[in-house]
């Protein structure tokens, strides 16, 4: 684990060498961008136990406003659930196979909350042996701590073998930080604010072990509660929560 001293966002420079290929800047107001995003919808705790439905085009729970995506949490009974969220995801608009990925986002707290930024295969057949990159997660109950992980057929949560660190953000919550990862064919390298603090090298040239050879596509979520982020519980007198992103931005790699 490493400490994260607080860095101010505005020191954090860009590569303007590098060729933009996807992003989308949040600009406008209304709902997310048809043309760049999907919705995961329902509830049933999408295999997490999670509290959440998941909604559709409905801008309490996903909108565009002052220059941000806002994903908005609610205390709501909807279909047979306690509370609403949304689940954006590029999956069948716009994936790719190696670059660089960035994400500016200021988190939601309380206990309960389980924001997250992550990847997974466009042509998942099998979880875990198609791959997931945890760019972000979250969990509320632990504020600051900003998690990085892969799960693969080998290292993945259920058997206890996943690869991951923990960088301490104590103003997450409070500011915008930038959320990166560098991905080749020989490792991806995840970053805040360009605070290097997890590493994962293709080492053994497995697929079991290294399932990023394929296009990805991006997840932008906030999930309520599940077998993590619930694991002391929902404080309901946090809501409505926000998760703000101020722009999702991908790069090719030089």
């Amino acid at each position: 684990m490493l400490l994260f001293s607080v860095l101010d966002c505005a020191s954090y420079k860009t590569d303007s060498g590098r060729k933009l290929i996807w992003s989308d800047e949040f600009n406008g107001k209304g709902l997310p961008d048809s043309s760049k995003w999907n919705y995961d919808v329902g509830g049933g705790g999408f295999g997490n136990e999670e509290a959440q439905y998941y909604t559709k085009d409905r801008p309490e729970n996903a909108r565009i406003e002052n220059g941000n995506l806002v994903i908005e949490a609610r205390k709501e009974a909807w279909d047979k659930n306690k509370y609403t969220s949304a689940r954006l995801l590029t999956k069948g608009k716009f994936s790719f196979q190696y670059g660089t990925i960035e994400v500016r986002a200021k988190l939601p707290k309380g206990r309960g909350t389980w924001p997250a930024i992550w990847m997974m295969s466009e042509n998942m057949k099998k979880w875990p042996d198609d791959g997931e990159l945890d760019i972000m997660e979250h969990v509320g109950f632990n504020p600051g701590y900003i998690h990085a992980s892969v799960h693969t057929k080998k290292y993945n949560h259920i058997k206890g073998t996943q690869k991951t660190d923990t960088l301490i953000v104590n103003d997450a919550s409070e500011r915008y930080h930038v959320y990166k990862a560098d991905w080749t064919p020989e490792k991806i390298e995840v970053y805040i604010d360009d605070k290097k603090f997890f590493t994962y090298e293709n080492e053994e040239k497995t697929n079991e072990a290294w399932p990023f050879n394929r296009p990805y596509y991006i997840i932008l979520n906030l999930a309520i509660g599940g077998f993590w982020g619930g694991k002391e519980g929902i404080d309901d007198s946090i809501f409505p929560q926000k998760y703000y992103i101020d722009y999702v931005r991908v790069y090719q790699n030089k």
